[in-house]
């Protein structure tokens, strides 16, 4: 290729786009940085709510990726050259010291996803990078199997000897992630798996489910079932939204969900007190019942549950009962109730869409990229990052992990290549 506008194109400036670019403009490279939005790292900026989980601290490789089963096999090879160890090593010694939390999950010690991203913006602030923000891409150009560029939608063609696709996949449009790249690949004939919600809320269709908007329960079972038989059991935090179901659990759990909705009705049931048999916690009950006597039930129940889950469990029980003294209150009925507490029942209606989704599916095949570089086999110099790849994931760190990761090895082999 006689002329270049650069060493490099890099077609997003989010994650993996703004890494990738830093490593290879440290080392003198020139790097043409192409950016939809009109600012870098937009979904990086609110990630985790706002705080960014940078990654999950299992240090173990194979433990690590185990919590990427249908794709291990492909991942093994990136992820033991750069992997959460490497990732601790990269942005602390950027000055950004990291904190590991529950279940893991690692966090800026800022508490602040504006502070990744200045950093990674740091890195690509010399001489050797140039950055063009609000400018989406329409194709990439390719010449006899090899990629010469890209071309935007203005109709303006950049060339570049490499270039890095690193446009995030279809989660969060609103963030810019609307699935161009998706687009763009099937242009050049790549195999691409159109996007799912995979960790996204619950759709809930019962009034008394959205009445209980912004209501947590920090430790509680949920069991799916369908077809009377427990599909899914696990304990954890649940939020209920004015849809539906959302939080660390069910979010980990909705993929699991949606395979099973497609096989038909899902029937959901939350027990407040997982820990506790029915038998003791009528116990309790009856302890409660007996220090209020006088008192209306509605007044009695808060004092062993949230005031709004109160008020849920005596509408399913039997909503009569809110303004009954609770010595008034019979055996059978206070049975109800205990029941009703560890089994509050609802159908799933659906999951939410990609406009909520925190990671979707859908990308590239995997078997059409080299993980040892992180190239298209179909063409040898198109570097493919993070969310363009078919890749489901749980939260809690492992998808920025993908991206730095995955932005480490195509810098390597790119700068390899530009000796």
């Amino acid at each position: 290729m006689a002329e270049k506008d650069a060493d490099v194109i890099i077609v997003g400036g989010g994650a993996s786009g703004m890494m990738c670019a830093g490593i290879i403009a440290a080392k003198g490279k020139q790097v043409l940085i192409l950016e939809k939005n009109k600012e870098l790292g937009k979904k990086l900026s609110i990630s985790g709510g706002g705080r960014c989980n940078i990654t999950n601290a299992e240090l173990d490789v194979r433990e690590f990726l185990k919590n990427f089963p249908e794709s291990s096999k492909f991942l093994f090879s990136p992820f033991s050259q750069f992997s959460v160890k490497e990732t601790f090593t990269f942005f602390e010694k950027r000055g950004l010291p990291l904190v590991i939390e529950a279940r893991k999950r690692v966090f800026p010690k800022s508490q602040n996803a504006s502070d990744v991203v200045d950093v990674l913006k740091k890195g690509i602030e010399n001489s050797n990078t140039r950055i063009f923000t609000g400018t989406p891409i329409r194709s990439i150009t390719h010449e006899d199997g090899i990629v010469t560029g890209v071309i935007t939608k203005g109709g303006k063609a950049y060339k570049a000897p490499y270039v890095v696709l690193a446009v995030g996949g279809a989660a969060a449009p609103e963030t810019g992630s609307n699935g161009d790249g998706f687009r763009m690949l099937r242009e050049i004939e790549h195999t691409v798996a159109d996007s799912n919600p995979n960790i996204v809320p619950l759709k809930v269709n019962e009034k008394w489910v959205h009445k209980l908007s912004g209501t947590t329960c920090s430790f509680m079972e949920i069991r799916f079932s369908q077809n009377g038989k427990t599909k899914i059991k696990k304990k954890g935090k649940i939020l209920f939204t004015h849809f539906g179901i959302s939080g660390p659990l069910v979010l980990n759990t909705s993929f699991e969900v949606s395979k099973l909705l497609e096989k038909g009705p899902v029937h959901a049931e939350i027990n407040l007190f997982p820990d506790t048999n029915e038998g003791d916690l009528d116990k309790r009950v009856v302890k409660l019942f007996d220090k209020n006597k006088n008192k209306k039930l509605r007044n009695v129940l808060p004092e062993l549950l949230q005031k709004s889950l109160a008020h849920a469990v005596i509408f399913l029980a039997n909503p009569a009962l809110g303004e009954v003294s609770v010595h008034s209150i019979s055996k059978e009925e206070r049975k109800k109730l205990v029941k009703t507490m560890q089994s509050l029942g609802f159908m799933i209606a659906g999951t939410m869409g990609l406009d909520r989704a925190v990671i979707a599916d859908g990308g590239v095949a995997l078997e059409e990229v080299d993980f040892s570089n992180m190239t298209s086999r179909k063409f040898p110099n198109l570097y493919l990052l993070g969310d363009i790849l078919h890749i489901n994931r749980p939260s809690g760190g492992f998808s920025l992990q993908l991206c730095w990761t995955t932005a480490w090895v195509a810098a390597q082999d790119i700068l390899k290549r530009l000796v």
